[in-house]
């Protein structure tokens, strides 16, 4: 794969730099948004810094949230621009367009070292299109700023967008550091992870990691599962999982991962016990029950799991403390409802406690250990991108590197 490195001296040059800024945004009583969770800003830094101290003019672009390919202000990347600027000690600009002419004067403007972030992709339909032609026009208008093309939008890279693919055809073209970064780390989960390797995955529904599991259950010695999907491994062993999330249309397939597991020597860890709540609220009533008696709660059959049990937890960490290596993806419950986000705090804290090597795959697994106190810096890496991990896991190609090869 192409690296930075490969694209020569890059003084006065123009580059444009696909990051992944898609950061959540809070807005307060007087309509002021708030970044919550800087992680992503945070890790394109390298890169940008690299290109500045080379001299670059730096044209920054992303996407944010999912707007409907037209301009919508609760999805600019204002509020992205200063606070980069804040974290580069140096001025962003920013234009509120993606294309056009504004677009092309700050560009035009920019000296050695400058740095302008671009208006939300995502408000062109041309980023998003299933059209390829639709696709190249507007990659070929974002071509036309720069002399060269870097990748370092990790969390996209499993996309075939404009900005993603098409744009990285057009000129000449590399990964980022970020992205660099990002593969090593994935390639010793899936060629040299050291042994006890063990994976724990979370999050609401089994059908979200059905290609990973697959894919992992031939290299991993341990499988913990917790999360919402857990009330599908607990309902193929016949345990009935009250008003817990269901996929039932996955129930035989998930009966197929268990008995695959047993026939490799892989330990798959479920929870012993589970937090049971009478509504999906913060304030809900709840109570600890044994997993295999979810409707003994007293609750009955309309009981809800929303986090795994403080033994189950404890379980989880001591599989976690004794391994080499440990790959983590998906909050074990609610973890937004401090009721329910004892599980998941004692599997972050088990990884940052362990001797091995810990990745957090991220997405919602990098949310909820920074809501929960814990540093970037206390785990091996966190990922800045949960669904790009997860397709490289299950050993998708991804049309983003491919790109770049």
């Amino acid at each position: 794969m192409r690296t930075l490195d490969s694209l020569g001296p890059l003084g006065s040059k123009t580059v444009i730099v696909r990051c992944d800024l898609n950061v959540p945004l809070a807005t307060d009583a007087n309509g002021v948004k708030t970044i919550t969770d800087d992680g992503r800003i945070r890790a394109s830094l390298t890169t940008i810094r690299e290109l500045r101290e080379a001299g670059a003019r730096i044209v920054l672009i992303s996407h944010l949230g999912r707007p409907k390919g037209e301009p919508d202000e609760q999805y600019s990347l204002r509020p992205v621009a200063a606070r980069m600027a804040d974290l580069l000690g140096t001025a962003v600009g920013f234009v509120d367009e993606t294309v056009g002419e504004a677009a092309s004067a700050a560009v035009a403007e920019l000296a050695d070292g400058d740095v302008v972030l671009l208006e939300n992709l995502r408000f062109n339909p041309g980023e998003t299109s299933k059209d390829e032609a639709e696709r190249q026009a507007f990659a070929a208008q974002l071509a036309a700023f720069g002399d060269a093309f870097v990748s370092d939008g990790f969390g996209v890279v499993h996309r075939k967008q404009a900005s993603v693919y098409d744009l990285a055809k057009l000129l000449p073209s590399a990964a980022g550091r970020l992205v660099t970064a990002e593969l090593e780390v994935l390639e010793r989960l899936t060629e040299k992870a050291e042994r006890p390797y063990s994976v724990v995955l979370g999050g609401s529904k089994v059908s979200d990691k059905l290609g990973v599991i697959a894919h992992l259950i031939e290299r991993v010695d341990t499988l913990l599962i917790g999360g919402g999907m857990v009330f599908t491994f607990l309902a193929a062993q016949g345990h009935a999982v009250g008003a817990s999330l269901l996929e039932e249309d996955q129930l035989d397939t998930v009966r197929g991962y268990l008995k695959t597991a047993t026939e490799r020597g892989v330990r798959i860890v479920l929870p012993t016990d589970i937090v049971v709540a009478e509504a999906f609220a913060a304030d809900a009533a709840h109570e600890i029950v044994r997993a295999d008696a979810i409707e003994a709660s007293t609750f009955g059959a309309a009981g809800l799991g929303l986090d795994i049990g403080p033994e189950s937890a404890a379980a989880f960490a001591e599989v976690i403390g004794s391994s080499a290596t440990v790959f983590w993806n998906g909050p074990m419950g609610v973890f937004e409802m401090a009721a329910f986000a004892d599980g998941t705090r004692t599997v972050a804290r088990a990884l940052t406690e362990t001797a091995g090597f810990t990745v957090v795959g991220g997405g919602d697994s990098a949310a909820a250990v920074r809501a929960l106190g814990f540093a970037d810096e206390d785990f091996g890496h966190i990922s800045t991108g949960g669904g790009a991990s997860l397709e490289f896991l299950e050993g998708k190609s991804l049309p983003g590197l491919e790109v770049l090869v």
